[in-house]
Formats: C-alpha cells, structure tokens, sequence
C-alpha cells in the first residue's frame, strides 16, 4: 500500500490543464448530500474531465443504484486545518509516537496539504444509495478513520460484512472502468488526474494542480 505520504507522491510533477470547474448540484443525474456543504458551496464543484468520468461510471451501475456524493472540492486551507487537527487528535491518543509516525498515520485519513487531492477539483468522497435513495451497507460510515473504525475504513478490509465487501466493489469497479484511483485507507475518496492517481496510472504527471475556487 503505497501512503498519500510517500515521497514518490510528492515527486509527480504536477501539469494543469486548466479545466473549468463544474457544480455538481447541477448536474441532473448525480446525487450530492450536504453533510458536508460550506456556504459558498465549494465541497459540491469538479473539473470537468472527472465530472465526466464520474457520469460514465454512474452509468455503469446496476439498475437502481446511484453515486452520492459527499465531497469534492476541498479549499487548501481547510485541508491544512483537517490535517492540522488530525495530528493534534492522535498525538493525543498516542503521547508515545514520534512526529514522522504522527505524520504518516494522519496521511492515512488526511492527506498533507502538499499532495492535497480535494484541492485539484479532481477528487471525490462518495458512497452508493439504492432506489429508495438510502445509502448503502459499506462496512463503516463515509469519512469513519483508521483508529475510530479499527481500519474497516480500509478499501480491502477483511473484517466487514460480505455485503459491504459486495457493496464495495460495485462502487470500485464503476469508479476503475470511469478512470479514477482509489486511495486504499478510504473506500470512499477516489481521484482522477492528481498526484495520487498520477503515480497509481504511470502518467508522467497530473492532469490537475491546487486550484483556488474564488
């Protein structure tokens, strides 16, 4: 498993192909909760290029199934306060542990505000509803850490149910078809065209830099 801290992810060398960003509250044939919406409104946009793929990969679903989505844009500076705050958090639980392990263990629910994936526009956090327009079993809630689920947040997690292994897969294989990257440590975030996705494909560099909504 190769971590969002890994220094090859930092290496990619980061290219913008300067697409617009797309409001996905526009778009009739996505879903999108608000659990997580700021008042301008930025967690609900993506470039275009990924909104197309996530459309394809709705497409490929099952009959009756639909993408909902949680989180797409993530401003830089509330991903330094995320990652900021989940170092605070298990520096606190585990008095014991050294900065590079309080480091990496973060990385594994919060990316570093360096390689932030939320800040290209080309990242997604999302889950499957059914027909009656209720989420799925998946094994943990979106968004549920390492310490909190005991690692059951972890794409490949053994210790879940058959139907959310199930569940889990369903998702993954649309989002893989469509052309986006899984970050193992969270069944739910998947990226296209960031550094993550980038080193995962073998592309030579990113589709999408940080990018400032305003």
């Amino acid at each position: 498993m190769i971590l969002i801290s890994d220094p090859r992810v930092a290496a990619v060398p980061v290219h913008d192909t300067g697409e617009a960003m797309v409001d996905l509250r526009t778009v009739d044939e996505l879903r999108v909760d608000d659990r997580l919406a700021d008042p301008a409104g930025a967690y609900a946009h993506m470039r275009e290029g990924a909104v197309s793929r996530l459309l394809a990969a709705q497409r490929s679903l099952p009959a009756g199934l639909r993408l909902l989505v949680v989180e797409a844009y993530r401003p830089l500076s509330l991903q330094r306060s995320y990652f900021n705050d989940y170092q605070s958090e298990l520096r606190a639980l585990y008095p014991g542990w050294d900065e590079e392990r309080v480091y990496v263990e973060a990385s594994k629910y919060v990316s570093p505000p360096s390689v932030a994936p939320h800040s290209t526009g080309g990242t997604v956090d999302l889950t499957l509803v059914g027909p009656d327009g209720r989420e799925l079993d998946m094994g943990t809630a979106v968004n549920d850490s390492p310490v909190a689920s005991g690692n059951a947040c972890f794409t490949a997690a053994a210790h879940i149910s058959a139907l959310a292994r199930r569940n889990r897969y369903v998702l993954g294989t649309a989002l893989r078809l469509a052309g986006f990257a899984n970050y193992p440590t969270e069944w739910w975030h998947w990226s296209y065209g960031d550094r993550y996705w980038a080193l995962g494909t073998g592309a030579s560099q990113t589709r999408y830099g940080p990018i400032d909504l305003s």
